[in-house]
């Protein structure tokens, strides 16, 4: 029986690209904005909240455009998508909308990325948003390892600890202690040359 394909799987913010959310808040002033799923495991309450501070303080979708076409991938991050997507095949899974990374992507020639769509009013204020599906990160890592796929999954968040925890490997990069506190059983790294190393043992391994 021919060896599986690999494919890896990886969240966005805190792992190529700063947290958005953190980004807009520092612009604004807003601290209750840089709550980010690091920090409240439900997504629904910390979507919730964040509309409701930016329809408080007027903040249209622009503006947080505005702000996001400021921001520039992670140091080194560029560098180390360029050698994983020439090594082997990639898949960003991401809670942020297309409205906000599309620029960021741009940023990082083009990756694949899975992720959610916002829907404004006539105001250009952010007035909802649709998921993909629930856990969209955990399902689509279960669907590919499903249709034959060997998958490593890697992420710095609560929302990323489903999809780690269905992948062959699960990597938490970049976490804060709290995360790493509460799911011991994935590895931690905190550097590129260091996730390229797992990687490489990943791909060897069949």
């Amino acid at each position: 029986m021919p060896p599986k394909p690999a494919l890896i799987a990886s969240d966005l913010e805190g792992v190529f690209v700063p947290e958005i959310w953190i980004a807009v808040a520092e612009k604004t002033g807003i601290e209750q904005l840089r709550l980010t799923t690091r920090d409240v495991p439900d997504y629904s309450v910390l979507m919730q909240g964040r509309m409701a501070l930016l329809r408080e303080h007027g903040l249209t979708l622009r503006d947080i455009q505005d702000v996001i076409a400021t921001l520039d991938p992670m140091p080194g991050a560029a560098e180390f998508l360029a050698w994983l997507r020439g090594t082997t095949q990639l898949v960003i899974l991401s809670d942020t909308f297309y409205e906000f990374a599309m620029p960021l992507m741009a940023k990082l020639n083009q990756p694949t990325l899975f992720c959610h769509s916002l829907a404004t009013d006539e105001r250009g204020m952010i007035s909802g948003y649709t998921l993909r599906l629930p856990d969209s990160k955990t399902e689509a890592v279960r669907a590919f390892s499903q249709i034959g796929f060997r998958v490593l999954a890697m992420g710095d968040s609560y929302n990323d600890t489903g999809m780690l925890g269905v992948a062959e490997r699960g990597i938490l990069f970049r976490a804060p202690d709290n995360v790493i506190a509460q799911f011991p059983q994935f590895a931690v790294i905190n550097e590129y040359d260091s996730l390229r190393g797992e990687i490489e043992q990943f791909l060897a391994a069949h």
